[in-house]
């Protein structure tokens, strides 16, 4: 379980957002751009400290202003997926996978590099440099890193919005089939109504730092409040996924 209640300011614009999600699948943090999203996942990551609140993951508090607890980004165990694939471009696809594997201890590991390479279908491109992949290739690449953490929780920042429609629908399978394999939360922020019907088990929606819903697609879908956004982005956007 993902337990969240954070409050902050920042200039003029204030979050105060709070919910419960599922201790696995994916729950999606639907929004428009500067509703908080991304400020929502770089506090449970700790790249951003909340004024006051608390964030547990599955009983492991990250965060809790009253106890005085905030663990640093690398003690969270929380594996972090951006925009673009941020790969070492000196370095090779393997050694990209194992960076940040060789920094967790051995007794904390509960992912294995050949289980998740198979997973995303990137055995063959193990010897080549970032530089030679494709924009899909990278990002699925970048989610191997990040699981091969063995983290807590997977954070995913819009992670297909630097791809063509084409790339998208390439990677989001890969992304199901890793979210129905691994028993921990994934938190995945979108824009996309398409991505989160394909990929999202739970949904929160964001709007001016607040919450407004949170539930399953299906069932936000038939809300007034998110029916006309939704039906507009998918129609700019429609993706074909099983």
């Amino acid at each position: 379980m993902l337990n969240l209640q954070i409050h902050h300011t920042q200039g003029r614009f204030v979050l105060d957002v709070a919910f419960e999600a599922p201790g696995t699948g994916v729950t999606a943090l639907y929004g428009p751009s500067g509703a908080g999203k991304t400020s929502v996942v770089n506090m449970v990551a700790g790249l951003l400290r909340p004024d006051t609140g608390r964030i547990c993951v599955n009983g492991l508090c990250l965060f809790d202003s009253e106890q005085g607890i905030d663990l640093p980004p690398e003690k969270r165990r929380v594996g972090y997926v951006f925009q673009e694939g941020r790969l070492f471009p000196h370095l090779s696809v393997r050694s990209n996978l194992t960076y940040g594997m060789r920094r967790t201890p051995a007794d904390l590991r509960f992912v294995d590099f050949d289980e998740v390479v198979s997973l995303l279908g990137i055995d063959h491109l193990l010897a080549r440099r970032p530089a030679g992949l494709s924009g899909g290739e990278k990002q699925r690449v970048a989610i191997g890193r990040a699981l091969l953490t063995s983290p807590a929780m997977l954070l995913m920042d819009e992670p297909l919005a630097s791809l063509d429609a084409a790339r998208k629908a390439e990677v989001i399978p890969f992304i199901k089939k890793l979210a129905g394999h691994v028993s921990i939360p994934v938190l995945y922020v979108s824009h996309e109504p398409a991505e989160i019907r394909a990929l999202a088990t739970h949904m929160v929606a964001l709007q001016d730092g607040r919450v407004t819903a949170s539930g399953t697609p299906e069932t936000l879908l038939t809300k007034d409040a998110l029916a006309s956004p939704w039906d507009a982005a998918e129609a700019a956007f429609p993706l074909a996924v099983s």
